[in-house]
């Protein structure tokens, strides 16, 4: 029997699906923390009736899940195409247009999710139809997670049941809003809540209490105090902008009134180290800050305490020399390698996604993706149709690819 011909994107009925699936995708809301089934059973239902096996894998409650489709052989290697399905939260008062409603004009989709990642999510699904129909000799599996928005809770789930399955595939392209370019390399996210107990009182007899609000100030500026050491410790040069590991103390919640000496005060942060050693140095450093603290709380209130919790600690996609995923692209982007002197350009960034997680567990990754991170997590967030058009492209050229 003769081969499939190439994908051919000049019928503009691929775009028009991929629209067409993207405003379905976007009034699903399926904000972080939040359930995602519907938008995950809707998938599942469209693969599977492609032809594709599904695996559903679930949170501890049941209301949410991760779901990793494969189309084409049961063989080793393949091609992950993996993006999440949550969002971020959305003040509809700041919109000029409904959030989760797509709303197309000027060359544009509107909607939370458009650009971070649902345009992606669609233009896969849309070309799903046109893999089934290739003679694969690899497969091509799409990975869809949960709540990687908020604690990356998802995407650890999903990978340790491929590790008990054996599903060890080549590569995955992670289709982050990265405005088409390739993305090799980004920086890890930490991030933590941090309580602290001491003893209310009389605003009036300080002395008799332990103010949670005035330890955790000195505690965060112990932790705000070691940039200056961690900018000696950045790579030099540093591909990263800004160039070393970085803190953010995002909330902080304390106290019960002005006249009463606070007893809790709780404060949620982040750092984005660019090397895992770069975390080690900090938290031996806030433990030494924290010794110091508790002994002077406890010689008041023998009970006082400092915990913190790790909402999530997430390694950056490590740069690699020789990486199977870049090498994938530079076959998928071979115009753009032209252009380029025969190169992939190939760019880092400082936020972090579920490629380091990947990467851990084995799978060659890169990001490359529809839309501008500029405009994810913000009002009237958008993703320009031409790039889809684009992403429908680089899909077809990877259908073509695993074929031959």
């Amino acid at each position: 029997m003769d081969a499939p011909p190439p994908l051919d994107l000049r019928d503009p009925g691929l775009l028009d699906e991929a629209l067409g699936i993207l405003d379905v995708l976007i009034a699903y809301d399926t904000i972080a923390l939040t359930p995602n089934l519907d938008l995950i059973h809707d998938c599942r239902d469209r693969l599977e009736s492609l032809g594709a096996t599904v695996v559903l894998t679930h949170d501890e409650m049941g209301t949410k899940a991760n779901l990793f489709a494969t189309i084409g052989p049961d063989v080793a290697g393949g091609v992950v195409l993996s993006g999440h399905s949550d969002v971020v939260p959305v003040d509809a008062a700041d919109w000029t247009t409904p959030p989760f409603s797509a709303d197309r004009r000027d060359g544009r989709v509107y909607g939370r999710g458009t650009a971070d990642m649902k345009g992606f999510i669609s233009c896969v699904l849309a070309m799903a139809p046109a893999f089934a129909e290739l003679d694969l000799e690899r497969p091509i599996h799409v990975a869809l997670t949960f709540d990687e928005e908020d604690g990356f809770h998802g995407a650890p789930i999903l990978l340790a049941d491929l590790v008990a399955r054996g599903v060890r595939p080549a590569a995955a392209i992670i289709g982050e809003p990265t405005g088409l370019r390739t993305v090799g390399a980004h920086k890890g996210c930490y991030e933590y809540r941090t309580t602290i107990t001491g003893m209310d009182g009389h605003s009036s007899e300080p002395a008799r209490a332990v103010n949670a609000v005035h330890h955790a100030s000195r505690w965060i500026s112990g932790l705000m105090g070691l940039a200056e050491e961690l900018a000696t410790r950045a790579p030099d040069p540093s591909p990263y902008s800004p160039p070393s590991t970085t803190f953010n103390v995002g909330t902080i919640d304390g106290g019960q009134g002005r006249c009463v000496v606070a007893n809790r005060c709780t404060f949620d942060w982040e750092m984005r180290p660019v090397q895992r050693a770069d975390s080690d140095f900090v938290k031996a450093r806030i433990a030494e800050v924290e010794a110091g603290l508790l002994a002077e709380m406890r010689a008041v209130y023998p009970a006082a305490s400092i915990q913190t919790e790790v909402v999530c600690e997430v390694d950056g996609l490590e740069w690699l020399e020789a990486s199977p995923a870049l090498d994938l692209m530079r076959v998928l982007l071979a115009d753009e390698v032209s252009a380029n002197g025969g190169d992939l350009p190939v760019d880092v960034v400082s936020y972090g996604t579920e490629a380091g997680l990947f990467q851990a567990a084995g799978i060659p990754a890169v990001l490359w993706g529809p839309g501008d991170i500029g405009v994810a997590h913000r009002p009237d967030e958008f993703v320009e149709v031409a790039d889809l058009e684009t992403c429908l492209g680089m899909l077809a050229r990877l259908g073509d690819h695993m074929s031959s």
